[in-house]
């Protein structure tokens, strides 16, 4: 059973270099179970969902993707992909609301658009996100579209995600009334809803659990609605804490022995060995202390291992068997 059964819009964000994209991802793989379908997006223009699937560049178009995790009682769904870029939705945006098709197109080639999203990056991420709403809630305008069960979006970092969600804040100077402002009041509804969850991913060391309790702070005080964190990169506990303790050259030593090495073997590697153990030890202990805080956050945390052989489709799909196991999909 999911944590999170009324959640459409699954928001994933974190600190640079823990793994976000990989976490979601894993999440879309996850949620892709019984015949649903699912859309995976991403929003910062690096073609990651591309490099992870091993797949051309994608374009401004939903694509067919993979699909998701197997389960017991029922087909596998299908993950879908999108690489929303902010010209190419302001575009289908005049297309759709203002039937500008050619007109849009030639404003494209004068760079208006590119002009209009460099000076308003609130008007950016307008774009950005209401592109994702609109794969969330479909509506008759874009006749034919695939109706998503979820959507899960790889969303910028653990510090610009309010500002990005947070789209009638960032339009208060730009526009007050409108179709724009609109729209934008229309999406907040969403992102603010049981329909919304912004899940945080860290890795057990102190800079990024910091940022993600900032980022928790912050997300509740503009009443945008908290999700789960993940523990991404979590190292394998291969000494229990008692073994930890009386970790000495003599132990080491002896064990060896009784191993089968001679004494000059012995001494040649118990040195490297304690170095190495003990190393372990304050490793462990920084990340019992950063776990912690991380409990502390009082929001559901699940947990995912370091894979040192790097994440090709199938650690995704191990991944994803994870996050489903722990209830996050």
């Amino acid at each position: 059973m999911t944590d999170w059964p009324q959640v459409r819009l699954h928001v994933v964000t974190g600190k640079g270099g823990t793994g976000k994209s990989t976490v979601a991802a894993a999440l879309a793989l996850a949620l892709a179970t019984q015949g649903r379908n699912v859309l995976l997006c991403e929003v910062e223009g690096r073609q990651g969902i591309a490099r992870m699937f091993d797949v051309d560049p994608l374009p401004f178009a939903e694509r067919r993707l993979t699909t998701g995790l197997p389960d017991a009682d029922g087909e596998p769904g299908v993950v879908h992909a999108l690489h929303v870029d902010p010209e190419a939705a302001l575009l289908e945006y005049l297309s759709l609301y203002y039937k500008l098709g050619r007109a849009g197109r030639a404003l494209d080639r004068f760079g208006v658009i590119e002009f209009a999203t460099t000076i308003a990056p609130g008007v950016r991420d307008v774009l950005l996100t209401g592109k994702v709403f609109e794969a969330v809630q479909r509506n008759s305008r874009n006749k034919g579209a695939i109706q998503y069960d979820a959507v899960v979006l790889d969303a910028p970092p653990t510090g610009r995600i309010v500002q990005f969600l947070n789209v009638s804040n960032e339009l208060a100077g730009l526009a007050k009334v409108g179709p724009v402002k609109s729209q934008s009041d229309t999406m907040m509804t969403l992102f603010r809803s049981p329909r919304t969850a912004v899940h945080l991913v860290t890795v057990l060391e102190e800079m990024p659990v910091q940022e993600t309790a900032d980022g928790i702070a912050e997300l509740r005080a503009a009443d945008l609605p908290v999700g789960g964190v993940v523990v991404n990169q979590v190292r394998p506990r291969d000494l229990t804490p008692e073994q930890l303790a009386t970790l000495d050259a003599g132990t080491v030593a002896g064990e060896l022995a009784e191993a089968g090495l001679d004494e000059t073997q012995v001494d040649a590697v118990v040195t490297d060995l304690l170095l190495g153990g003990h190393e372990h030890a304050e490793r462990r202990a920084l990340e019992a202390a950063q776990r912690a805080i991380v409990d502390a956050l009082d929001v559901p945390a699940y947990e995912l291992p370091r894979l040192p052989q790097g994440v090709d489709l199938g650690a995704l799909y191990e991944l994803a068997g994870l996050l489903r196991d722990q209830g996050l999909a």
